[in-house]
């Protein structure tokens, strides 16, 4: 260490300041919120409050989750975002509970994420965004209930199938990384836009009515495509006389 430099010092979280940081969501749920506090080391303490429903340790100076962090057993909402984490635990894979993990803009890379992601079977969004992955693990594909995917700004080259067509996946953000081409990214974008609701039918299974009307919107259709706009006529000044003196002089104050 230079001379005369300062050991980084995060501020100390006790059990008191930790209760008085517990909240009340909109929807009853008891959310600790730790965010923004300068901790450089995960407090202790806060393992009495296990029993919350959500906790946030969001930008701060973390570096490393301990393997106790299962003990947040009714944990559904984990925030992590804009820490400096190297490495999950095995463990967070017992959050059973858990339906939200925001993992955002920290150092992790494809070597620390744990396998044991892949038990957590209801979550439904997972931010990874901003680390340093470059490899996706395929067993991401074993959380059917992901329906948002955030992998923005990291070093992935692909993204494997079994994430890109997750049953429920309704956004998957894959933004800013070096896809090998211009069109990858758009591909698998495109890959989990689907129709809610498509049926296909012969005519003969139709009754009369909703034939009929098939067929009435089937005309209006027609009809439409066939009407084609008239082209307008450009407009002809031959006719008209150039300015005159006055009126080049005084033109500019018209414009």
């Amino acid at each position: 260490m230079a001379k005369g430099a300062k050991a980084l010092k995060g501020k100390k979280v006790t059990l008191k300041v930790a209760k008085n940081c517990i909240k009340i969501t909109f929807d009853g749920k008891r959310r600790l919120d730790l965010s923004k506090m300068g901790i450089t080391t995960f407090p202790r303490c806060i393992l009495k409050l296990a029993d919350v429903d959500e906790l946030d340790l969001s930008r701060n100076m973390l570096k490393k989750i301990p393997d106790s962090i299962e003990k947040f057993q009714n944990l559904r909402w984990l925030d992590l975002h804009s820490n400096q984490i190297e490495k999950l635990p095995e463990t967070i894979g017992n959050l059973q509970n858990l339906i939200f993990l925001n993992l955002c803009n920290n150092k992790l890379t494809a070597r620390s994420l744990p396998v044991e992601l892949n038990q957590l079977k209801i979550l439904r969004n997972l931010n990874l965004g901003l680390n340093h992955i470059d490899n996706l693990p395929t067993t991401l594909g074993a959380l059917k209930e992901l329906q948002e995917v955030g992998v923005f700004d990291n070093l992935l080259t692909t993204i494997p199938n079994s994430i890109a067509k997750l049953p429920k996946l309704k956004k998957l953000n894959a933004k800013r990384n070096p896809f090998p081409g211009p069109t990858e990214e758009e591909l698998f974008i495109d890959s989990i836009k689907r129709l809610e609701t498509l049926y296909l039918v012969e005519e003969k299974n139709l009754c009369f009515p909703c034939l009929r009307k098939c067929q009435e919107e089937r005309d209006k259709l027609n009809k439409l495509k066939n009407t084609l706009p008239a082209p307008l006529r450009k407009p002809d000044f031959s006719s008209l006389m150039t300015p005159n003196s006055l009126a080049k002089e005084n033109q500019a104050e018209w414009r």
